[in-house]
């Protein structure tokens, strides 16, 4: 496996260098990463409805169950549109759907906590329950702001995936020179 990357460093360095500069994107423009990605969920939902449907007609041919692919088809294509069409809506909606998800976790946690002995940390439990749920309602609060949020953080991953991909990219090229030589 160490030959077959050292062979192929160059393609670690590709994929290195998209990930900067999706990063560095998502830094300096969230507005329009944002926008983006929403237009790039919309094609993705759109492409694998029509798959879906296709799946499901030929399903139908051969006499086999074809009508939840054909319900999953209609339901991606809506999305799809809607996403196309409402990317507000769709951003809004995202953000909701995470801060239910960190309120309803958070809460748990802060439950599950008082099951934790005290000497094994119940506290730390509770604290991350509390944090969870904080999280939650700020993002109901700010939506848009929780959006931008997960934008800058998605762009910093990117920019440190990508940093650490082409410093391997190099050490791999490294070593394929030292074989080599």
């Amino acid at each position: 496996m160490s030959a077959l990357l050292a062979r192929h460093w160059w393609a670690i360095a590709i994929r290195a260098v998209a990930a900067i500069l999706f990063g560095l994107i998502c830094l300096a423009l969230p507005f329009h990463a944002l926008r983006v990605l929403i237009l790039f969920f919309a094609a993705y939902m759109l492409v694998d409805g029509v798959f879906a449907i296709v799946a499901g007609v030929q399903a139908a041919a051969r006499h086999e169950r074809w009508g939840l692919l054909l319900l999953e088809g209609v339901v991606d294509i809506a999305a799809g549109l809607v996403a196309f069409f409402l990317p507000g809506v769709t951003v809004f909606v995202m953000v909701a759907v995470l801060g239910i998800w960190a309120v309803v976790s958070g809460v748990t946690m802060a439950v599950a906590a008082f099951q934790l002995h005290a000497t094994h940390g119940r506290w730390w439990l509770v604290a991350g329950g509390a944090i969870s749920v904080i999280w939650g309602v700020l993002l109901f609060l700010w939506p848009i702001g929780g959006a931008l949020v997960l934008t800058i953080w998605l762009g910093a991953y990117a920019l440190i995936f990508g940093i650490a991909l082409l410093i391997l990219a190099f050490r791999l090229r490294a070593r394929r020179h030292a074989r080599i030589v």
